[in-house]
């Protein structure tokens, strides 16, 4: 592998590096979730299976030779819904590995509105599961009840909680617990994946390799707020333990301040400053 590239960065929870430059829609009252009725079920299937799924298989196995472990954990969910946390490391894997995990259940999965804005794929990737995020008070409650519906139908849903891309990050950002309400909410369990990144002896692409964990559980014996709390934790730690699993760094993220820091402390010893 090259030396790895180095990016720096101030905020862990804002900063974004992914290198798509989108101007995204609005998302008010008007979006529609979901749409309803025969044809939108048929193109659903269409798209989602007949089109996008072998075309997501082909890329992933040849560009990454992606393989998943564990995936096991999940047998006996396929009919029970449950909500997919992910760490958030790559723009075109990311949308494509949640529904290899989650197989034969579909993957719905939260997304920025830029997902939807995009040309070409902005209309079709709400066929494909995409639910951007709310931007106004009418679109949260149709996105709350596209939530509740999935639910319902014994769905999966995934929420990448560090939110923002940054490529082949190799280690685990510091999410809040803000998205754990929904399995308090829904009392459903929780299970979570871990994109690591391993070396390649002939081969400058990494390959990706998922670990499935899980099911977590909230205790209901703890408010909500400190059940969300418990949920997070549980699913951080464990992909921590996951993101060790990394074998190669083809970027290295680096705290201004730290690295700054660093810096004027070698400065320093190489002037004799004490």
């Amino acid at each position: 592998m090259d030396f790895p590239k180095t990016i720096y960065y101030t905020d862990e929870h804002n900063d974004e590096f992914s290198t798509a430059r989108i101007t995204p829609r609005k998302i008010d009252g008007t979006y529609k979730y979901r749409g309803k009725g025969f044809w939108w079920f048929i193109a659903h299937v269409f798209l989602y299976r007949v089109v996008a799924f072998p075309i997501a298989f082909f890329f992933l196995k040849i560009k990454y030779r992606h393989k998943i472990v564990n995936r096991s954990v999940l047998k006996g969910f396929t009919r029970k819904p449950f909500f997919l946390y992910g760490n958030h490391t790559n723009a075109g894997a990311d949308a494509l590995i949640p529904s290899f995990v989650v197989h034969p259940k579909d993957a719905y999965v939260i997304v920025h509105a830029n997902n939807v804005s995009m040309p070409f794929l902005g209309p079709i990737n709400p066929f494909l599961g995409a639910m951007p995020l709310p931007d106004d008070m009418a679109a949260t409650k149709n996105f709350l009840g596209a939530i509740k519906l999935h639910m319902e139908k014994k769905q999966c849903i995934v929420i990448y909680p560090e939110a923002h891309i940054w490529p082949y990050c190799t280690w685990i950002r510091n999410f809040p617990d803000t998205s754990f309400r929904y399995p308090v909410q829904y009392k459903t369990p929780v299970f979570c994946f871990t994109n690591t990144y391993q070396k390649r002896r002939f081969s400058k692409n990494p390959q990706m390799v998922t670990y499935v964990d899980g099911p977590f559980y909230a205790d209901e014996s703890l408010s909500q707020k400190e059940q969300r709390t418990a949920l997070r934790n549980m699913v951080y730690n464990t992909m921590i333990e996951r993101s060790r699993m990394n074998s190669c760094e083809l970027v290295k993220y680096l705290k201004k301040d730290t690295a700054e820091a660093v810096s004027d402390s070698a400065e320093g010893t190489t002037t004799g400053e004490k």
